[in-house]
C-alpha cells in the first residue's frame, strides 16, 4: 500500500474486510466480458453508425452506448434509443438516473434488448445531469448508490457495473473513494470503472472536467491493490496502446476515451496486442470498403449520409490525403441524395488516385 496516500489504515482495513468476506461467502461472477480495452460512453458520439464502424477495426472491444437516462427510456420511444446492430456485441448499455425502480425497470429492458452489460454513470458532471440528480454527484451518496446497483442487480443477470470519478469537490480524498466503492461492492458488483480525476460540480464546463482536475493513476492502482476482488478498469487521459500496456500491468482494463473518436485507427492492433487474437491488421481503406453495404443499408432506412461519415473523418489522420478526405466527406455527404458513391469517391482522393477536389485544394 503506497503511504503517500494513505489515510486511516484502520477505516480501510474494516472495509477490505467487509469486501473479502463478501466475495469469499457470496460472489459469483455473472460475465465472461472480457474488459482489457473498452471504448468510453460518450453523449452525442458513440451512437450506433459510431459503435457499428469501431467494431469493423476491432472485434473484441467492448463497446459503450452513449449515456441514456431512465425516463427516456420508460417514457420514450425505446426502439429508438436503444437500437444497434448484432454486430455491435459485446455492447454494454449506459443507463444514467438515480431512482433504484426505475433502474431496475430498464435494467430489465436492457435484458430484453439482448445488451451484454448494464453500466450505471455515477461519473458526468454536467448541469443537466446533476440537476436530475445523478452522474457524478451520486458519488457524495455512496449508501444510496448502492441500493440503486442492488436493485439493478435484483432485476437481471446482467453483469452490472459502475463508472465514477475517483472523487467529487472536496470530497476527493482516497478513504472517500474506498467508502464509496465499499458501498458498490456490497452488492455484488464487480466492476468499476474509474475515470482518474475527480469532478468539480461548479464552476467548470463538462469539457474542462475531462482535463483541468489533474489525472491521479494512483488512486486507481492503489483500488486495485486494495480490492484485488474486484475488477478495476481505468479511465482518463490515454492515448497510445503503450500506455494502455503501461496501465494493464497495475489494472484489469483500460478505457480509451476521445482517442478513440479523434484517432479511430488506435484499436487496429488492439485485438492482436491485448486479445492475443491472430490476424492481419486491416487498412484504412479495407475498414471502409466493409462499411460500405452499412451504409447502403441506412441509407435505404432514411439515414442522411452525414450523420454516419461524420465519425470516419478522422480514420486517415497523419496519412497522405487525410485533409481531402475530410473536407470532401464534410462537404459533398451533406449535399441532397448523396450515398456510398461519395465516400468511394473519397476513397480515390485519399489514395492519390482521384482529381482532389477544390474544396480540398483549397485548404
Amino acid at each position: 500500500m503506497h503511504r503517500a496516500i494513505q489515510g486511516s489504515d484502520t477505516i480501510r482495513d474494516i472495509l477490505w474486510d467487509e469486501v473479502t468476506n463478501f466475495y469469499t461467502t457470496n460472489f459469483v461472477a455473472r460475465s465472461a466480458l472480457r474488459r482489457r480495452v473498452s471504448v468510453a460512453p460518450m453523449m452525442a458520439w458513440t451512437d450506433q453508425h459510431e459503435r457499428f464502424f469501431l467494431r469493423l477495426i476491432s472485434q473484441h472491444v467492448l463497446l459503450y452506448t452513449e449515456m441514456v437516462t431512465t425516463g427516456a427510456i420508460i417514457h420514450g420511444n425505446q426502439k429508438r434509443l436503444l437500437a444497434y446492430d448484432p454486430a455491435e456485441h459485446p455492447l454494454a448499455l449506459q443507463l444514467g438516473g438515480s431512482d433504484p425502480v426505475e433502474l431496475a425497470v430498464c435494467a430489465r429492458i436492457a435484458a430484453d434488448y439482448g445488451f451484454d452489460e448494464i453500466n450505471l454513470n455515477v461519473g458526468c458532471p454536467s448541469d443537466r445531469v446533476r440537476s436530475g440528480r445523478f452522474g457524478a454527484c451520486l458519488m457524495l451518496d455512496p449508501a444510496h448508490v448502492g441500493r440503486c446497483v442492488e436493485a439493478m442487480m435484483a432485476a437481471t443477470d446482467l453483469p452490472v457495473t459502475v463508472k465514477s470519478r475517483i472523487g467529487v469537490d472536496d470530497c476527493d480524498s482516497y478513504d472517500d473513494l474506498c467508502t464509496f466503492v465499499t458501498a458498490v461492492a456490497r452488492t455484488g458488483c464487480r466492476t468499476l470503472i474509474v475515470h482518474a480525476r475527480k469532478a468539480l460540480l461548479s464552476g467548470l464546463s463538462p469539457k474542462e472536467n475531462r482535463e483541468i482536475p489533474p489525472l491521479r493513476y494512483v488512486f486507481v492502482h492503489q483500488l486495485k491493490q486494495d480490492f484485488p476482488s474486484l475488477e478495476i478498469i481505468i479511465n482518463g487521459g490515454i492515448r497510445s496502446l503503450d500506455q494502455v500496456a503501461e496501465q494493464l500491468k497495475h489494472v484489469d482494463g483500460v478505457m480509451l476515451g476521445r482517442e478513440a473518436y479523434q484517432n479511430p485507427y488506435i484499436l487496429a492492433d488492439v485485438d492482436r496486442r491485448f486479445f492475443g487474437i491472430r490476424s492481419v491488421k486491416q487498412t484504412r481503406t479495407e475498414i471502409i470498403q466493409r462499411l460500405l453495404p452499412y451504409i447502403d443499408s441506412q441509407i435505404t432506412d432514411g439515414v442522411p449520409l452525414a450523420h454516419i461519415t461524420r465519425h470516419i473523418l478522422n480514420l486517415f489522420n497523419g496519412q497522405p490525403g487525410a485533409r481531402a478526405w475530410r473536407r470532401y466527406l464534410s462537404v459533398d455527404a451533406r449535399k441532397t441524395g448523396a450515398g456510398t458513391l461519395v465516400v468511394e469517391q473519397a476513397l480515390e482522393y485519399v489514395s492519390g488516385s482521384g482529381e482532389m477536389p477544390a474544396v480540398a485544394k483549397a485548404g
